[in-house]
C-alpha cells in the first residue's frame, strides 16, 4: 500500500503545500487572529506533522512533541466559521501546490484536515486537561488508493 506521503510526492511537495497554505492564513482575516504572525518555525511545524501523519518520517513527534500541539491551541477558542475557513483554504492550498488531484487521494486529506481541525477546535475551547480531547499521537493518517480492493 503506497503511503499518502510517497504519493503526496515526500517532504518537498508537502513543504511546498504548507507554504501556500501558511501564507494563505496569515492574510485571512478571519484566520489571522489565530496566525497574528509569521512564526519562523511554523511552516516547518506544519510540515514535519503532515508528513508524519501521512506515513513518512516520525521528526515531528523526535523534535517537536504532540504535547506542544496541545499547547499552541489551547484557549485560541477557534470557532466553526474559523475551522472550516482553514480547511477551506488548506484545500485551496492543496490544489495550488500541484498535489496529485485523484479523489481518493483528495478525500482522504480532506478527512484527516476535517479530523484533525476538530481536535484542535476541542483543545481549543478546553477549560480544563479533562475537556481536551483525548488524542496525545501523531495519528497516522491512511487511505483506500485506487484499485486497492475493500474487506
Amino acid at each position: 500500500m503506497t503511503s499518502l506521503y510517497s504519493h503526496a510526492g515526500g517532504d518537498e511537495a508537502l513543504h511546498r503545500l504548507e507554504e501556500i497554505f501558511y501564507a494563505k492564513v496569515l492574510e485571512d482575516p478571519l484566520l489571522k487572529q489565530l496566525f497574528p504572525e509569521r512564526r519562523a518555525t511554523h511552516v516547518d511545524h506544519l510540515t514535519w506533522f503532515t508528513v508524519e501523519s501521512f506515513g513518512g518520517p516520525d521528526r515531528f513527534t523526535r523534535e517537536v512533541g504532540f504535547d506542544h500541539l496541545i499547547q499552541v491551541h489551547r484557549h485560541l477558542d477557534i470557532t466553526d466559521e474559523q475551522r472550516e475557513r482553514f480547511v477551506e483554504l488548506y484545500m485551496e492550498a492543496f490544489d495550488e501546490a500541484g498535489l496529485p488531484a485523484d479523489e481518493p487521494f483528495r478525500e482522504a486529506v480532506r478527512e484527516h484536515l476535517e479530523f484533525g481541525s476538530r481536535v484542535a477546535q476541542q483543545n481549543s475551547r478546553a477549560a480544563a486537561d479533562d475537556d481536551l480531547h483525548p488524542l496525545r499521537a501523531v495519528p497516522q493518517w491512511t487511505w483506500r488508493e485506487p484499485g486497492q480492493s475493500g474487506s
